[in-house]
């Protein structure tokens, strides 16, 4: 599926290519809720980054943020006129980028499961929602994005 997706004034507009549109994965990390989030999270979906294109990518910087052991290697891109959120990248994987959900401008489909993770870091007034379709983990999940999707689609055809 292509995303396309641009920050709030419009400066920087992009397109990724996903085989994990599913805005499931709910992040309650304190970089991620105030850097990027509303209602306490943030979403990251994955995209393929050999297939990323920026339009204003001269309004693009980055954001590494300060942890008690060093600077994290995760680089959070977002546009540095509206401060807009778009993106994240690791090195650790070059073959991936990580659009945050609230970037993207194409119709995404509704997950049939909620996964909130580093539910341990949340903001005490945030109560994440539960039920039979809401797993909770206090730091990572048991799956990664791919192997999630994966597991959603043999639940649709099984």
């Amino acid at each position: 599926m292509k995303l396309e997706g641009s920050c709030h004034c419009r400066a920087v507009r992009f397109s990724v290519d996903s085989n994990t549109p599913f805005p499931y994965q709910r992040c309650y990390c304190s970089i991620c809720r105030k850097t990027n989030g509303g209602g306490g999270y943030a979403i990251n979906i994955m995209g393929w980054a050999d297939s990323l294109e920026v339009e204003g990518a001269e309004h693009v910087t980055v954001y590494r943020a300060v942890m008690e052991n060093g600077v994290s290697a995760l680089e959070r891109r977002f546009c540095a006129r509206c401060g807009s959120g778009l993106w994240v990248y690791h090195a650790k994987w070059p073959d991936l980028i990580h659009p945050f959900a609230s970037a993207i401008d194409t119709p995404l489909p509704v997950p049939p499961e909620v996964v909130h993770i580093m539910t341990e870091f949340k903001a005490s007034w945030v109560e994440p929602d539960k039920g039979s379709r809401h797993s909770h983990f206090d730091r990572y999940p048991d799956k990664s994005i791919e192997v999630w999707h994966e597991a959603m689609a043999d639940k649709e055809s099984g």
